[in-house]
């Protein structure tokens, strides 16, 4: 990579985080706080250690991430760590001194804005290369030590938070951090993978060869030839035929388009798709731009 695009990257990334923090901010002063909502994650157990004991929520931040930041020194690497535990102290200097406006008392404005504001501002640091919140990083860690999935984790540390919230604050009150939560994490995922989100669409069919072309020649997409077979139905499974099976990556707005290509050459062809995930690396590298 040139020094100029290096150099590009660099200030990128500082724009992605430095707007992260802000937008974190404002919805934790503008919209949560003054509320005494909560949300899931190392984020929702500050906010709950905040309204249970007063303690200055900036504080409370970046002395709940201290233990994940070490974490991911050990899981990810040193810079991560450093650079994360910076941004973590910049959003408590934004929460101590930036007197961000309070937006609305209306509960369920707060519940979906606050999300969306949270999910906004914690993906763009994410994009930027650093986490604003812990959990996935304890994620990973639990991860390489049992058998449950990144999410399965994750859903499991909140179910935690959200019951000690329902325990001393109210049902209800759990229950819009329920929400809140639920935004937030969707629109998380919206700004790491983008409106784009590559799929993986794997396709079976008689007609491979007028497929592989449309793909390739009218769609203008890549494609890789699996070598497999077809066939074994239940009254006739000694029956089979060498068949290829085509594989491509496309956004999820061409969904729609290839399946009518693919249909309108092979209406019997077996499509199936799966999103795309970013997994090896760690789960909070940065997704990159083709």
């Amino acid at each position: 990579m040139k020094f100029s695009d290096t150099l590009v990257n660099t200030i990128q990334d500082i724009l992605f985080t430095v707007l992260g923090i802000l937008i974190t901010a404002f919805a934790l002063q503008g919209f949560l706080v003054p509320n005494n909502f909560l949300d899931g994650g190392v984020t929702g157990v500050s906010l709950l250690l905040h309204e249970a004991y007063h303690f200055k929520l900036g504080i409370l931040i970046v002395l709940a991430n201290i233990p994940f930041i070490i974490m991911g020194g050990y899981q990810i690497n040193r810079h991560f760590a450093l650079k994360t535990l910076a941004c973590v102290l910049f959003l408590a200097f934004c929460l101590e001194f930036i007197p961000f406006p309070v937006i609305t008392h209306d509960k369920m404005i707060v519940a979906v804005f606050g999300g969306f504001f949270m999910g906004l501002g914690i993906g763009l640091a994410m994009r930027g290369g650093c986490a604003l919140d812990g959990m996935e990083v304890l994620a990973l860690y639990t991860l390489k030590r049992s058998s449950l999935t990144i999410s399965e984790i994750i859903l499991g540390f909140n179910v935690i938070i959200f019951l000690i919230s329902a325990i001393y604050f109210g049902l209800e009150l759990a229950l819009f951090a329920m929400l809140t939560y639920f935004i937030a994490s969707r629109t998380i995922d919206y700004v790491i993978e983008g409106v784009e989100e590559y799929t993986g669409v794997t396709i079976i069919s008689q007609k491979s060869e007028e497929i592989k072309h449309t793909l390739v020649m009218k769609l203008g997409r890549g494609i890789t030839v699996y070598k497999g077979e077809r066939g074994f139905m239940k009254d006739s499974f000694e029956t089979s035929a060498d068949c290829d099976i085509v594989f491509t990556v496309i956004t999820r707005l061409e969904v729609r388009r290839l399946k009518n290509a693919v249909h309108s050459i092979d209406p019997k062809a077996f499509v199936f798709t799966n999103t795309i995930k970013e997994t090896a690396g760690g789960i909070l590298k940065r997704r990159k731009e083709h």
